[in-house]
């Protein structure tokens, strides 16, 4: 399996404390940098309201299978949680686009690191037949 960055991130969250548990009820604001060799794919993107952005959770621990979440108290298996801890560490947020400016995409509701790297970015909406 090959797996390539298409971008990166720019986020105001600089440590793992200082990220939000659910990125999608914050306020803050990111910048995605999609790398020039892919800025084509973007075509059409500001089409849409709101993305899903997959990225690597590289400062995970990819050892552990089972976590504690968030204000639980017993550990359950890592695929039934969102923790960033798991065997491929890829996360995904469902975000508001608020802009687009050629290769890059200002959106809400992002709880990646800062210099994170961007994996895929796949339109959202509501009704999927709505939209074709």
């Amino acid at each position: 399996m090959i797996l390539k960055p298409i971008g990166i991130i720019h986020s105001p969250f600089k440590e793992k404390k200082d990220s939000p548990h659910q990125g999608r009820y914050g306020v803050e604001t990111s910048e995605i940098e999609v790398f020039e060799e892919y800025s084509e794919a973007l075509d059409g993107i500001d089409r849409y309201n709101h993305l899903i952005i997959l990225y690597w959770l590289d400062k995970a621990e990819r050892n552990l299978l089972k976590v504690i979440p968030v204000g639980k108290s017993k550990k359950r298996g890592v695929f039934s949680t969102r923790a960033p801890s798991r065997p491929n560490p890829i996360a995904f947020s469902l975000v508001d686009l608020l802009e687009v400016n050629e290769n890059k995409l200002t959106v809400k509701g992002l709880e990646a690191l800062d210099s994170s790297f961007l994996v895929d970015i796949k339109p959202y909406w509501k009704d999927i037949d709505s939209i074709e």
